[in-house]
C-alpha cells in the first residue's frame, strides 16, 4: 500500500511495526484500528485481557509496572503508543503510582534499549490541576504539585519523565492531552453521568455557568495519528506536550440537559454549591480511607473542582506544530454518538 492510497490528502510516515498499550480499551483500541487501516504492522499489550482484540492482531498480557523480561515483545518495534493508565477518582495512592508512573518508566526503559524510536504519550489535561479555573489554558501551565487526585500527580509524574527521555534523532517523545474524551463505545464518561442522572443523584455543582472542552474519540485518534506522521518525518516536536481538544468550549451543564434532552430524560435541574460539594468531597474520602468501602466514591474534592470550574485549553500549539485539527465538530460528534447512547 503506498502513501497516496493510505488517505488521500496527506502524506504519511513509511509503513511500521507499532506497539500499542491499552490497545484493548477504548482509546487504545481506536488508534489501533486506525493504525491497521493505514497499513502498520500492530501489536497490542495489557495488564489484563479483555477479550476485545481482532483476530489478526498480536496481544501481549503482562503488567508493565513489574520488570519485563520478554524482551522479543519490542522485537522489530519502531513506535510505541503508551495509551494504558490507571484513571479514578478514588484508591491508594500506590496503586496509581504503580500503573501510571513505574510502568511508564519502565516501558521508557525497554522501549529504549531495544530500539524503538518513537514514543508518543497519551496524557491528560489533569496533569496542571491546580483547583483553580483554567480559560484557554496554554502549555506553559505548571505541573501539578497536588495529592488532591493521585491520577492527576501521577500522569504528570509520567508525563515529565516521558518528555525528558526526548533525544534528537534517536528517542522521539512525544505527551497529547486530550480532554473528556467520548464518543462510541466511552466506557466511563458518559455512561457513567448517565447513569447517575437516571438514579437521581447527579446534580448541578456550582453556578452552572462554568465552560468546558470535551473531545470525541475520532478527534483524539486524529491528533495521535497527526503527531506520530510529524514525529516520524522529522518534525521538531519531540520533548513537548500538546492540548487536544474539540475548540469548542461548551457550557457542561447546558451541554448535559441537551445530551438528555436527546435521550428523552428529563433536564436537570437541582444544584448544589461549589463548596458544599467540595466539603462533602473531603468528608467521603476521608470515610473511604478509613473504611473498608468498595463503593465508588460519589463525590471528591477533584470532581467537585471540575464540575463546578471552567476548564478548557488551547490547541493552537498543536495545530501550529503538528497540523491538529478537529475532523468532526461537537454537533457532528453529537449526531454521531447518541444512537450508539440509546442503544446502550
Amino acid at each position: 500500500m503506498d502513501k497516496e492510497s493510505r488517505q488521500s490528502g496527506k502524506t504519511w510516515s513509511d509503513l511500521m511495526k507499532i506497539l500499542v498499550t491499552g490497545g484493548q480499551g477504548f482509546v487504545g483500541s481506536a488508534i489501533t484500528s486506525k493504525l491497521i487501516e493505514l497499513g502498520h504492522e500492530v501489536e497490542t499489550l495489557s495488564r489484563g485481557f479483555y477479550g476485545k482484540e481482532k483476530c489478526d492482531i498480536n496481544h501481549h498480557q503482562i503488567d508493565l509496572s513489574k520488570i519485563i523480561q520478554d524482551r522479543g515483545i519490542f522485537s522489530g518495534v519502531e513506535c510505541v503508543f503508551h495509551v494504558a493508565a490507571k484513571a479514578g477518582i478514588d484508591g491508594p495512592f500506590k496503586e496509581y503510582y504503580t500503573a501510571n508512573f513505574l510502568a511508564t518508566q519502565n516501558l521508557l526503559k525497554v522501549s529504549k534499549e531495544q530500539g524503538v524510536r518513537f514514543f508518543i504519550y497519551t496524557s491528560s489535561p489533569s496533569v496542571v490541576f491546580s483547583g483553580k479555573p483554567i480559560k484557554n489554558g496554554m502549555e506553559d501551565m505548571p505541573y501539578t504539585s497536588s495529592r488532591m487526585s493521585p491520577y492527576s500527580l501521577t500522569k504528570a509524574m509520567a508525563e515529565k519523565e516521558v518528555l525528558n527521555s526526548n533525544s534528537k534523532g534517536i528517542f522521539s517523545t512525544i505527551a497529547l492531552r486530550p480532554h473528556l474524551i467520548w464518543g462510541e463505545g466511552d466506557p466511563h464518561l458518559l455512561p457513567k453521568v448517565i447513569s447517575r442522572h437516571r438514579s437521581g443523584k447527579l446534580k448541578i455543582v456550582g453556578n452552572g455557568q462554568n465552560h468546558v472542552d470535551l473531545t470525541h474519540i475520532d478527534n483524539v485518534v486524529e491528533a495521535h495519528i497527526a503527531a506520530f506522521n510529524n514525529l516520524a518525518e522529522g518534525s521538531p516536536i519531540g520533548g513537548n506536550a500538546y492540548f487536544i481538544s474539540q475548540n469548542e468550549p461548551v457550557n457542561l451543564w447546558d451541554w448535559l440537559n441537551s445530551l438528555f434532552k436527546s435521550l428523552n430524560l428529563k433536564p436537570l435541574h437541582k444544584s448544589v454549591s461549589f463548596r458544599k460539594a467540595y466539603l462533602a468531597g473531603a468528608a467521603l474520602e476521608m470515610l473511604w480511607k478509613t473504611l473498608p468501602i468498595k463503593s465508588d466514591l460519589p463525590m471528591s474534592r477533584f470532581v467537585a473542582c471540575q464540575l463546578a470550574h471552567d476548564h478548557w485549553f488551547s490547541t493552537q500549539a498543536a495545530k501550529s506544530d503538528f497540523g491538529y485539527e478537529p475532523v468532526l465538530s461537537m454537533d457532528a460528534a453529537m449526531k454521531k454518538t447518541i444512537p450508539w447512547l440509546r442503544s446502550s
